[in-house]
């Protein structure tokens, strides 16, 4: 989970870098590179492409769309690290979906950790005026989405190999982007392309990395180890694009990590 944290972090700069492609466009291109390279390592490894429990497969593959096209959108329209931050929730859905999802036990004193979080989320898009109430929303709708995308994660855990579940997620994507593209398509241009091509093998062995993590551990201790990636979005939004915070937004980032902390140390 640790790798995979580092991999996102320098894909989430990519997707910054390019802030005139529209974010299906992107995530187009990177779920035919990411479909291509899946189905040559499943082959080479012997494994059926399509799996066992292809009901659940395309739900995964649903939720992790959804919540891929959203985070996508924020990257390229809030400040880095407030983007990652709100992103940070998806531990909090994560826990709070295991409940009934996969019958995790949580303890009641988590659900005030919860709550801590998102004061910290509202506190960040209150005191931001870069941040509308529409990214904020669409953002949230990202975490929540990858919360039901992990939960079925687990439950795939006896059943598919990593590489099953990572193919699942273009072949359901590539249709919904290509169709709404056609609208909103721009051409790439030069060192477009570099970037490009950079987003589909950092997130390829990003996921799975992430995937492997998911499914042989507790979810709400994996998900949380995803934390330290706002110390990555603040060295890198200042870094590359010159982002810089007021001491509002910084103490909602602290109390959203406060949350997720909190929920991970704390003994059933």
């Amino acid at each position: 989970m640790l790798i995979a944290g580092v991999l996102f972090a320098f894909m989430n700069v990519s997707v910054k870098l390019i802030p005139h492609i529209p974010a299906l466009e992107i995530i187009l291109f990177r779920s035919v590179f990411s479909l291509i390279l899946t189905y040559f390592f499943l082959k080479s490894k012997n494994i059926p492409v399509l799996g066992n429990n292809k009901k659940l497969l395309i739900l995964r593959g649903i939720a992790g769309s959804v919540g891929l096209m959203a985070f996508f959108y924020t990257l390229q329209t809030i400040p880095l690290a407030s983007a990652v931050t709100i992103n940070f929730l998806a531990p909090i859905f994560t826990t709070i979906l295991g409940i009934f999802i996969v019958k995790e036990k949580v303890a009641s004193r988590r659900f005030i950790y919860f709550a801590i979080s998102f004061v910290g989320v509202v506190i960040i898009q209150g005191f931001d005026p870069r941040i509308a109430i529409t990214d904020l929303l669409i953002g949230l709708t990202a975490a929540f989405a990858m919360g039901i995308a992990y939960n079925i994660i687990r439950k795939l855990k006896t059943t598919e190999d990593p590489l099953v579940i990572m193919f699942y997620f273009p072949l359901i994507t590539i249709p919904i982007a290509s169709v709404i593209s056609l609208f909103v398509w721009v051409q790439p241009q030069g060192w477009d392309w570099v970037i490009l091509l950079a987003i589909g093998l950092l997130t390829q062995f990003a996921q799975y990395f992430m995937t492997m993590a998911y499914q042989n551990a507790n979810l709400s201790k994996v998900a949380s180890l995803s934390y330290i990636g706002i110390i990555y979005a603040l060295g890198f939004g200042f870094v590359f694009f010159g982002e810089t915070h007021n001491l509002y937004t910084y103490l909602g980032m602290i109390l959203v990590l406060a949350g997720v902390i909190l929920n991970i140390t704390s003994k059933k």
